[in-house]
């Protein structure tokens, strides 16, 4: 029976007691680190032979690092973006390894110093407040599935909330009552309350309703918001699905646009871009949005070219006095021109 590899028994420790119980991370960043490490056994494989029974501490070197991010963008085209995801797997493991097996000290720093990629950051999408309009008119407020679609298409849209924090969202997390406000349950462990307001309150009040007539019993606090036919939580894919349901039959209207990929990501952007053209603090919109820093945020400032043409307008002053003259009545230069062709 062959022992355990020092590599093996750290990463183990690395991500089933140090991530969770230490850092207090997410399931899903627990994840994303383990699908990181699986894919570097497999390319460590690959790369010279070493398969996970073998492979040790003294084998996690700058240069199989540096080789591992290459392989992740040239044999199985990941993007710049999911490259740097990578890494920073690979990295929090040597910056929790370096206090455990200091003998390679000076290995876990020369990969801890690759870089991560410069991405080009792209255009922040979002909907206008009239496709809005025309992406809720879509849900038929008659049926059931109806009313729970159109209070999941406002809900998502109003309070700018990730689609897990929609997945996550129980009936004790909705306070009705004046002020009206919900509780999100959001990244890294983080909860964060925002308001209720107008129309989205009179909806969750009729939709609770019949949703109490469920009996769910002693633990109705605790059922779901948005749940499926077998009275389970709607996945991250059934919210998407939904979503793009509607989107399709929107886009039967010529306003509506076809060009854009309409994600539950997208909404959330909308109401951030909304509430900036309103005029709102980007500090709010931080906390409202759940950003840690405010430079997160910022990315909506950048992306809006309508507030960017009204400032300049503002600001414009018209500093020549006359009109400028025609160059072509200016023998001079015509002259001078015609000798420089010569």
């Amino acid at each position: 029976m062959k022992t355990p590899t020092d590599f093996a028994r750290h990463l183990s420790t690395f991500l089933t007691q140090y991530l969770p119980g230490q850092k207090n991370v997410s399931p899903h960043t627990i994840a994303a680190y383990r699908d990181a490490w699986k894919l570097f056994l497999i390319f460590s494989e690959q790369y010279d032979g070493v398969g996970p029974e073998r492979l040790t501490l003294a084998k996690l070197t700058h240069e199989r690092v540096l080789a591992y991010l290459e392989w992740l963008e040239t044999v199985r085209h990941c993007s710049v973006a999911t490259r740097n995801q990578r890494r920073s797997a690979v990295v929090g493991f040597t910056r929790y390894v370096q206090q455990e097996v200091p003998d390679y000290l000076f290995e876990w720093q020369r990969i801890q110093s690759i870089p991560a990629k410069k991405v080009a950051q792209p255009l922040v999408p979002c909907l206008t407040e009239d496709a809005l309009r025309i992406l809720f008119a879509q849900p038929n407020p008659e049926t059931a599935q109806g009313r729970r679609d159109l209070v999941l298409l406002v809900v998502m849209y109003n309070s700018a909330a990730r689609v897990q924090e929609l997945v996550d969202l129980r009936v004790r997390d909705i306070r009705l009552t004046s002020p009206a406000v919900m509780t999100l349950h959001g990244k890294g462990q983080k909860t964060r309350q925002v308001p209720i307001l107008g129309q989205t309150t009179a909806l969750l009040t009729n939709y609770l309703t019949h949703h109490q007539k469920m009996a769910w019993g002693i633990a109705g606090a605790d059922a779901p918001v948005f749940y499926n036919q077998q009275r389970q939580p709607l996945s991250r894919w059934g919210i998407s699905h939904i979503l793009q349901k509607y989107v399709l039959l929107a886009q039967r209207n010529s306003i509506f646009p076809t060009h854009l990929h309409v994600t539950p990501h997208v909404l959330r952007h909308s109401k951030a871009m909304g509430m900036l053209k309103a005029g709102v603090n980007l500090v709010y919109i931080r906390d409202f949005l759940g950003h840690v820093n405010v430079s997160t945020t910022e990315i909506y400032a950048r992306a809006d070219a309508e507030m960017k043409r009204k400032a300049l307008e503002s600001t414009y002053r018209e500093l020549q006095t006359e009109a400028l003259p025609q160059w072509k009545d200016d023998d001079d230069l015509m002259h001078w021109l015609q000798d420089l062709c010569k």
